[in-house]
């Protein structure tokens, strides 16, 4: 593990990027490109700064779980971040552009959670976290990276809270007795325009498989999902640039779209 010393500064660069909406450099100069334990101390300290400014934690993200995003972003595997309370831009139209510096947009299916999923790692089956989920939702994530040009390796885009930025959840939710996650179709228009399609498929096979993934290593990092949490299960396929003034709509096969706007 790397000193505190360096994760720290770590955290100082991706943060004074955010405050400051100046893109910065890699942080894998700092922390390398395979040390997970110590990107996600990086999270962390990044998450805690946020925190002692008045934030709170609604739920967690998981990042680069379809192939297509994975190629996008030069990784081969998922990982996790925050959702924090200020992150959440559900009731906004427009959405404001203020705080994001380099946006994407991808359309997702979102979990609410009905009780904690604090089950022992072998009973952390994928039966068991169906049983976990009170509803789906369709999800807009607005995706974001602090780094210079999204130029990202596996450890910076961990390091920067998954290139997590704001997220949009619609109304109208569905219990998995209605609806099977894997089967939903997607598609992500701008403009009116398609710009991104796919599959529930696309998300690592299945959302719920995501979410189990997720909640492995929810236990493992010592911080259970919770109650009432909500779980943005990853992408369902590429995300895309998008600009003020833009109209996003997702279309997910068994919700009614969901329609954002934004503004600078």
């Amino acid at each position: 593990m790397l000193s505190q010393e360096v994760v720290q500064a770590a955290v100082e660069r991706l943060a004074r990027a955010r405050e400051t909406r100046h893109p910065c450099p890699p942080v894998r100069d700092l922390i390398g490109t395979d040390d997970l334990a110590a990107a996600y101390a990086v999270q962390r300290g990044l998450v805690e700064r946020r925190l002692a400014a008045g934030a709170r934690v609604v739920g967690r993200k998981i990042g680069a779980t379809s192939k297509a995003v994975q190629d996008q972003l030069g990784v081969d595997q998922p990982d996790f971040g925050y959702l924090l309370d200020d992150m959440d831009v559900s009731d906004d139209d427009p959405v404001s552009m203020a705080t994001l510096v380099q946006p994407r947009v991808e359309a997702e299916v979102a979990f609410v959670l009905a009780r904690d999923v604090d089950l022992p790692e072998e009973e952390l089956t994928v039966e068991a976290v169906r049983g976990c989920v009170e509803v789906a939702l369709p999800a807009l994530e607005i995706v974001d990276s602090r780094i210079a040009d999204w130029d990202i390796g596996f450890t910076d885009t961990v390091a920067d809270n998954a290139s997590s930025g704001l997220y949009v959840v619609g109304r109208g939710g569905r219990s998995l007795a209605e609806l099977e996650p894997r089967d939903v179709e997607m598609e992500l228009r701008i403009g009116g325009a398609v710009r991104s399609s796919g599959t529930g498929a696309a998300c690592l096979g299945d959302p719920l498989l995501a979410l189990r993934w997720l909640a492995v290593q929810a236990q493992r990092f010592g911080d259970p999902l919770r109650a009432g949490q909500v779980v943005l299960s990853g992408a369902l396929g590429p995300f895309v640039p998008f600009a003020a003034g833009d109209e996003v709509v997702a279309s997910i096969s068994g919700f009614a779209p969901l329609s954002v706007t934004f503004h600078q």
